[in-house]
């Protein structure tokens, strides 16, 4: 007797005036909604500007996802897509902000063995923040860098099996900040260089190790030394790595990147931002 609260606050008539509420705000969320596919009405909102599918037990995606010409910024976390249900974004021409993190797409399925491309062959070119954390990855996959996304300010690729990173990686001119944490990486690509707006790079539980003070063209360093003194890099996290603070001070250039970052520190972060980074996250 004491609950008066409705018993079910994710049927289909709170989705209605959710639905309601939409056409006027751009803004819509149906996280934790129970669904297994997004509700077909959500298709005819044409201000659509911000959808929240989070936390679902959506497997595909409705081709008439693209209808959203509007869609800014798309949320499709924690769900059950496997690879190439995503492909309707590619025609959302003003996505800025996709997570589909959490998800199956990297995983093949028994209906499609074949490995396809867990992202749309096209991502939309104007995206900026890009989520693909917790997907059974192997690989980066190949339309984060062959679909010109040259606005993209933040990509986070953590909690999948990555290894390598491929050299395509300095295509991203814009980019300011990528987590790689908890995957399987042994070395950047020296075209991590070419990142001359790049601030933040998280690598926290990756594999990469420094067993040599003597390094050169056959013996190359696993963080290149265009990354300490071509990027304006300041926080740099390596914790969980199975390398020491000792072996990443031999690395050529590491000089350079804690002296900008103390001048940061000293400048515009007193009393916080970078203290607790002062090896990197290492012994």
């Amino acid at each position: 007797m004491g609950n008066t609260q409705p018993k079910n606050k994710t049927g289909k008539k709170v989705v209605a005036q959710k639905v309601e509420h939409a056409k006027k705000t751009g803004v819509l969320s149906l996280a934790e909604h129970k669904l297994e596919s997004c509700p077909t009405q959500v298709f005819q909102i044409a201000k659509l500007r911000t959808l929240d599918l989070s936390s679902n037990k959506i497997s595909a995606l409705n081709p008439n996802v693209a209808n959203l010409k509007s869609l800014k910024s798309l949320n499709v976390e924690n769900n059950e897509l496997p690879p190439g249900s995503l492909n309707p974004l590619g025609k959302l021409p003003n996505l800025q902000i996709l997570n589909c993190g959490r998800n199956l797409l990297g995983r093949p399925t028994e209906e499609n063995p074949q490995m396809v491309d867990p992202l749309p062959d096209k991502l939309p070119q104007g995206m900026k923040q890009l989520k693909v954390h917790g997907n059974f990855l192997s690989s980066v996959p190949r339309p984060i860098f062959t679909s010109m996304l040259v606005k993209l300010e933040s990509l986070d690729l953590s909690n999948n099996d990555i290894a390598s990173i491929p050299e395509e990686i300095g295509n991203l001119k814009n980019l300011l900040e990528l987590t790689m944490d908890f995957n399987s990486v042994v070395s950047l690509p020296s075209s991590i260089g070419q990142l001359s707006k790049l601030k933040v790079l998280s690598l926290k539980s990756n594999q990469i190790s420094a067993h040599s003070a003597q390094w050169s063209d056959t013996n190359p360093q696993p963080l290149p030394e265009d990354l300490f003194t071509k990027t304006p890099l300041i926080d740099l996290n390596l914790h969980g790595n199975p390398m020491t603070s000792t072996q990443l001070n031999t690395m050529n250039g590491y000089d350079q990147f804690l002296e900008r970052r103390q001048k940061v520190k000293t400048s515009t972060l007193i009393g916080g931002g970078l203290t607790s980074l002062d090896v990197c996250g290492l012994e």
